[in-house]
């Protein structure tokens, strides 16, 4: 079970390179159409998510065959339709972010042109990750995703409807956990492979070491050195690209954004 969640994320990572390869991932930069953001998404969510995760799926199975064994309704197939509920999750946060996305690119806002407040509103929203993540929210959200033997034993659901649900659950807790990790991308730039290893970096931190306050600490100054780069010196941020005139659309399509 191990080995195939994380053969699963390895071939998404690949995945996911050879589709963002080819672009220069920067802040405002266009999602490409609803069909291929919806497809990356969900590989990137598989990347990112499954190393992380994988404690909680391998608790969830030991749970099955125990109940399996004692004859309360526990179908082999239970375990991938826990993982796939945890995916819908995700799937509906990435949903939601498009649409914020989207609807913010029609209004077209002059202030956030990049030699304007782009660059501060992108800081911003690095450093209002910073404050989220010694939040006691983000706290009682990490617990839950630390400790999924207890959060699956007490909430354990029969049947295939229940796994599915199990997986939104713990899938709603993750998203509670690192939903401002996933801001803080879309603020550098979603399609940037390098940032995607930093966030996946962090939350596996957070979730597998033994010491996770001393992991969220190190997320928080590591962010807000980079939201105080972006505001102050972006040009001097490693890997980070300052947007400037048109860009590139997630489809391949040059598509004009503001924060340019």
């Amino acid at each position: 079970m191990l080995a195939g969640l994380l053969a699963l994320a390895g071939v998404a990572w690949l995945v996911t390179g050879d589709r963002m390869g080819a672009m220069e991932s920067m802040p405002g930069m266009g999602l490409g159409g609803f069909g291929f953001y919806v497809t990356v998404w969900v590989v990137m969510m598989a990347a990112m998510m499954f190393p992380a995760v994988a404690p909680t799926v391998l608790a969830y199975d030991h749970l099955r065959e125990d109940h399996h064994a004692r004859g309360q309704g526990a179908p082999a197939d239970a375990t991938a339709l826990f993982v796939c509920g945890y995916l819908l999750v995700w799937t509906a946060a990435g949903l939601v972010a498009y649409a914020l996305f989207e609807l913010l690119r029609s209004l077209d806002p002059p202030f956030l042109a990049w030699d304007e407040a782009g660059r501060y509103v992108a800081a911003g929203v690095i450093v209002a990750a910073v404050t989220y993540q010694v939040t006691p929210v983000k706290r009682a959200c990490l617990v839950n995703c630390r400790s999924p033997r207890t959060f699956l034993a007490k909430r354990w659901r029969r049947g295939r409807a229940g796994a599915l649900e199990l997986g939104v659950r713990h899938g709603a807790w993750c998203l509670g956990c690192c939903w401002a990790l996933m801001a803080a991308l879309f603020a550098v730039g979603v399609m940037s492979v390098g940032s995607m290893a930093l966030i996946a970096a962090f939350i596996a931190a957070e979730r597998l070491l033994p010491w996770p306050n001393g992991a969220r600490a190190v997320a928080a100054v590591v962010l807000l050195a980079l939201g105080l780069g972006v505001a102050l010196a972006p040009s001097e941020v490693p890997g980070f690209n300052e947007p400037g005139g048109a860009m590139q659309g997630g489809d391949g399509h040059g598509e004009s954004m503001q924060m340019r």
